[in-house]
Order: C-alpha cells, then structure tokens, then sequence
C-alpha cells in the first residue's frame, strides 16, 4: 500500500469549484460543520482517502462489517447559474504524525488542483478552556485583502501569541494550498474544548454560507447546540458547587489551551 490512496468513485466537472476542508480538532468543530454542510446540500461522494498516516484500526458497523478508517471528498454543484461548485473534505482522523499531516494535505491539494479548486476554506475550534455562550469567529487568511473581505462578515482577525500559529490540516491546507496558487482562508469557532460543539459549527457555518452565497437549513444543529448549551450549564453549576462534576485528569481544560485544529 502507498502512503497515501486517493480512490476516485467518480469523474466528475466543476464550475470553479471551492475546497472546504473539515476534519476532527478541537470541540470537533471543524468536523461538525463539514458534514452538516454535506448532509444538508446534499454533497455527493468523489473520493475515498485511506493512508498508512491514520490510525491502524478499521470500524465495525451494527452489522459486524469493517471499514478502514478514512477521510471522503464528497462534490456539490450549484443550482445558480453563477454560482461555485464546492468540495467538501471530512472523515474519521487527521495524520498521526508529522510526515502524515503533510503528506496527506499535499495528495489531497494536488488532486483538488486537477478538479480546479483555486480556493480553500478550513473550519476548525479555537479553545478558550471555558464555556463560551456566544462563539466568536476567528479567522487566518492568505492575503489582505482576504482578511479585509472576512471582517464584513464579523470575521475577528488576531495573532493569540508572538509565537501563534494553526496546527494541524486547518492550517496546512492554506500554506500548502499557496504552493498550489491557491488562496484560503480558515474560520475557527471559539470553544470550551469540554465537549463537541455544534454552537460553535454553526457560528462558522453562518459566516461560510455568506461567503459563499449558499442556502443552508441550520434548524436540525440549533436543536443540537441547544442540547450541549444544556450540559454546559449543568458543568457551570457543578463548578460554582465547588467543582464536583466538572470536568478533570487528562481531559480538563489546561491553561494553555489555545490549540487550533
């Protein structure tokens, strides 16, 4: 097996298309919004990505049937005569290594070149280790003028640290794709890190679908951030209890929890 295995279950052409890339991070943010925005277009599948850079393991449905663990492209085409096709990226994991996370975002990038894509779109968290009520959109981009378009669309554009920077596939689908000649932007979602976040999906959900000049139904993940906002409160209370029932050991929230992904 090679590296990495992009297998195409379809030929399709695209009308300038855009790549929106959504993989598991932080709150799972990224992931959530990327398949909401598939389940609701609806997208269609392209492309399987298996790679050696994922976790050894295979899933086992209700059926006892196994799958190897994956990342799918999956295609949209716009109904409006001038409007942009899109591809969607998600799946079950990103690189577990360095060299992965690299290699898998460049086949991935050069494949897309093929299908035209000349501009990317990451969705990832940004944890803030504490409950957020009203998620903030931060942004990265590749050029000013990106950064100056995003801000009309309540974009908050800020460095979190002299040394900050975007981890994982959010950030090397934008400095990678500029090798392709291609521009980006990512859109990061303020979130606890305490538990997946549909709240924060949607806030960036909102700002893709007005960039974009997409027609999405959000009343199916409302109802699921509602469930969450729920539990955080519960958390919030158990907290102001003196701390019985909030969250602790490896999954507590750390100081320095800044990490996007």
């Amino acid at each position: 097996m090679e590296d990495v295995v992009i297998r195409p279950l379809e030929k399709v052409a695209l009308r300038r298309p855009v790549l929106v890339e959504g993989l598991p991070g932080v709150g799972n943010v990224g992931k959530l919004a990327a398949d909401y925005l598939r389940e609701q277009l609806p997208a269609k599948p392209l492309a399987t990505i298996f790679s050696k850079f994922f976790p050894p393991q295979v899933y086992v449905n209700e059926e006892g049937i196994v799958r190897l663990v994956s990342n799918d492209l999956t295609y949209w085409k716009s109904p409006k005569p001038d409007g942009r096709d899109l591809l969607v990226l998600g799946g079950d994991y990103q690189g577990i290594s360095p060299e992965g996370q690299y290699e898998i975002t460049d086949r991935v990038l050069d494949f897309c070149r093929g299908l035209g894509v000349t501009e990317v779109f990451t969705l990832a968290g940004f944890a803030q280790g504490k409950i957020v009520e009203a998620p903030r959109v931060l942004g990265a981009a590749t050029s000013p003028a990106r950064v100056e378009a995003m801000k009309k669309h309540g974009v908050v554009f800020s460095r979190n640290d002299p040394g900050g920077g975007l981890i994982g596939a959010s950030g090397l689908f934008l400095g990678l794709g500029r090798l392709y000649g291609m521009e980006g932007v990512c859109l990061m979602g303020e979130t606890s890190g305490y538990f997946v976040d549909p709240r924060s999906a949607e806030a960036i959900l909102r700002i893709l679908v007005r960039t974009l000049d997409l027609d999405l139904d959000f009343t199916a993940i409302e109802a699921k951030a509602a469930e969450i906002d729920r539990i955080a409160h519960k958390v919030q209370e158990a907290e102001g209890r003196g701390g019985e029932g909030a969250p602790s050991g490896p999954s507590a929230p750390r100081e320095d929890l800044g990490y996007i992904g």
